[in-house]
């Protein structure tokens, strides 16, 4: 066995890079996290680093605007992914930069954990959103360091525990809003299973400077099936009301950041249906559960088996 990657998580404490974390240690890579001094104080944070320590990962201090910091951290890794936040997706340019100086990179994986960027119809604020996520895919490429994209597509956590519906604690037992005519396909994954199929790339040739789509094909979905999935478990028929596009545009633009942007990925999701409006290339990417059939994923109907 080839001795095991290893791996600098930046933005290891946020929403997706807890998971990344997790699921690199346990996989047996020896796990970096780039903390800053003040995120180590944040009491909320600090339980999280505290589980990080317990299970072997080591904390590298430094902070994406500190170029020395960060050219320290990843002199001490092998591969460098990034789950920075969307306030922080154009400063990728700097962890690139670091990088580059470094020299001794065998991967870099960008902050995306979305759509394919090179494939969506998105409106704004959405649009510009993508655009800075493809702008950075394409310093990567032009510096020539070896990459790996991953299309993780939908969150399971951020849609499936309300259904998509503003406001709500649970999924709704009554009445839905579906956006859009309900038909195209979406697709969520759990988050803890994009980590996994995430680090399963980093040491796998055939990922290298390819796209890793994740389709798993019992998540490939359109709203109203999902709908549907809900109303079997409950054993309740929903009423329904259908936020067609028109509407939404117009609610796109008369609301505030960050919901413009949220109500936009829904547009891209459920109405153009970006997730799925495309065929992976075989020589650009592959699919997850395709790659690594060894992977037991959670279905959506598993997820919702947890609500009902």
């Amino acid at each position: 066995m080839a001795e095991k990657s290893k791996i600098l998580v930046i933005g290891g404490t946020g929403y997706i890079g807890k998971y990344l974390v997790e699921a690199s240690a346990k996989a047996g890579h020896p796990t970096y996290a780039l903390v800053r001094e003040s995120t180590a104080s944040d009491v909320e944070k600090s339980k999280l680093i505290e589980s990080f320590k317990s299970s072997g990962v080591s904390l590298v201090y430094g902070d994406i605007n500190d170029h020395e910091s960060l050219v320290t951290a990843i002199k001490q890794v092998d591969v460098v992914i990034s789950a920075v936040g969307g306030l922080q997706l154009a400063d990728q340019v700097k962890i690139i930069a670091a990088i580059k100086q470094a020299g001794n990179v065998k991967r870099f994986l960008p902050s995306e954990f979305g759509v394919d960027v090179d494939h969506t119809n998105a409106v704004e604020p959405a649009a510009t959103l993508f655009g800075i996520k493809a702008k950075v895919r394409r310093t990567i490429e032009a510096e020539g360091i070896p990459f790996t994209y991953v299309a993780s597509n939908g969150f399971a956590g951020y849609f499936l525990p309300t259904l998509g519906q503003p406001g709500a604690k649970a999924p709704p037992r009554d009445k839905i809003t579906i956006i859009g005519d309900g038909n195209p396909k979406a697709i969520f994954v759990k988050e803890e299973d994009i980590a996994t199929y995430t680090i399963k790339t980093v040491d796998d040739p055939r990922t290298l400077n390819k796209i890793l789509h994740l389709r798993p094909p019992a998540n490939v979905l359109s709203f109203s099936e999902i709908v549907s999935l809900w109303e079997k478990k409950i054993g309740v028929t929903l009423e329904k009301t259908y936020l067609l596009e028109d509407e939404l545009l117009k609610k796109i633009q008369e609301s505030p950041l960050p919901i413009n942007i949220l109500l936009g990925i829904a547009h891209s999701t459920f109405v153009k249906g970006d997730a799925t409006n495309y065929e992976i290339d075989a020589s650009t990417g592959g699919e997850a559960s395709e790659l690594y059939p060894e992977v037991k994923y959670t279905t959506v109907e598993e997820y919702l088996s947890f609500f009902a």
